[in-house]
C-alpha cells in the first residue's frame, strides 16, 4: 500500500446487520483492510441496528432510540466504519437530523457524525491508501448504490482500489449508477416496482459478461444475487471488501462465475 497517513488511529467497525446475519465475511475482510491500513479495530459488542428501517418507515421514535444506542456505542473511538453506504449514511447523515431537538442528544450526534466513515471511502479519503495486495483472476462488473453514491460521494474509490488488484479486469455496465430496486423498506412496499427495476439492472449486469458483481452495500447485493439466481444466472456476486481483502475463500453470495 502506498500513501499511508501518519499514527495509528482507532476505528470502531459498525457490522451492519445484513453482514452480522447474512455475510459475517464482509465483517473480517473489512477489519483485515483496516489493519492493513494501519488502524487499530474494534468491534462494540452493545451496537445494534442503525435504524434505518424504523426510521423509512416513520418510526421516528425508536430510530431515535437506536441511534443514542448507536452513538453511545462508539464513544471513543477516533473514527466509526461501516461496509455499507446505507448504513454510514444514516449514521452521518440523518443522526444529527434525528436528534437536532433533543438538547441532551443533538451535539453527541453532530460530533458522532463528523467520525463516520464508509470503509472504502475511509481507506481512500482517510488513510491515503492507493492500492491493496490482493489478486483476482477474472472480469468483474460494479454496481454504485445509491447511498453511497448520492450521499457519500462514493464512485471513484472503489475502482481506483480494484484497479490495483492483480489480474482483475474492470468492465463498466450500462447504467451502473442507476437504482437496483432494494431501497430497503422500498422492496417490501413496492415489490412489482422493485422487481422491475432489479430486472434491469441484472440485464446490465448480464451484458458485461463477467465472471463477478461487485458492490459495497448488502443490501444492493443480496437483491441483485436474488434476481440472477431465479433467472438462472451463474454470475458470482460479492461484497468489493472481499476482493479488495484477498478473502474470497468462502461461497459467493450467489452464483459460481462462469
Amino acid at each position: 500500500m502506498n500513501g499511508l497517513l501518519p499514527g495509528k488511529p482507532r476505528v470502531g467497525l459498525f457490522v451492519t446487520c445484513l453482514v452480522d446475519l447474512m455475510r459475517p465475511s464482509v465483517g473480517f475482510a473489512a477489519v483485515k483492510l483496516l489493519e492493513q491500513a494501519g488502524c487499530s479495530v474494534e468491534v462494540p459488542v452493545t451496537q445494534t441496528c442503525c435504524g434505518q428501517p424504523a426510521y423509512n418507515t416513520g418510526d421516528r421514535k425508536d430510530a431515535a432510540a437506536l441511534a443514542r444506542q448507536t452513538i453511545s456505542a462508539f464513544e471513543g473511538f477516533d473514527y466509526v466504519v461501516a461496509p455499507s453506504g446505507s448504513c454510514a449514511g444514516m449514521l452521518k447523515l440523518h443522526y444529527p437530523a434525528l436528534l437536532s431537538d433533543d438538547p441532551e442528544w443533538a451535539g453527541k450526534a453532530k460530533a458522532f457524525a463528523e467520525r463516520v466513515y464508509e470503509l472504502i471511502s475511509f481507506l481512500v479519503d482517510v488513510r491515503g491508501v492507493e492500492t491493496v495486495d490482493a489478486e483476482f483472476q477474472g472480469r468483474v462488473t460494479y454496481h454504485d448504490s445509491c447511498s453511497g453514491l448520492r450521499e457519500l460521494g462514493i464512485k471513484d474509490q472503489p475502482r481506483r482500489l480494484l484497479a490495483s488488484v492483480k489480474g482483475l479486469e474492470l468492465a463498466e455496465m450500462t447504467d451502473s449508477e442507476v437504482c437496483c430496486g432494494f431501497g430497503g423498506t422500498f422492496a417490501v412496499k413496492y415489490p412489482d416496482i422493485s422487481n422491475a427495476m432489479v430486472e434491469k439492472k441484472t440485464a446490465n449486469v448480464a451484458a458485461t459478461d463477467p465472471d463477478l458483481l461487485l458492490a459495497g452495500d448488502l443490501g444492493c447485493l443480496l437483491n441483485i444475487a436474488g434476481k440472477l439466481r431465479r433467472e438462472g444466472r451463474q454470475i458470482a456476486v460479492r461484497h468489493v471488501a472481499e476482493v479488495l481483502a484477498g478473502e474470497i475463500s468462502d461461497p459467493p453470495i450467489a452464483g459460481s462465475g462462469k
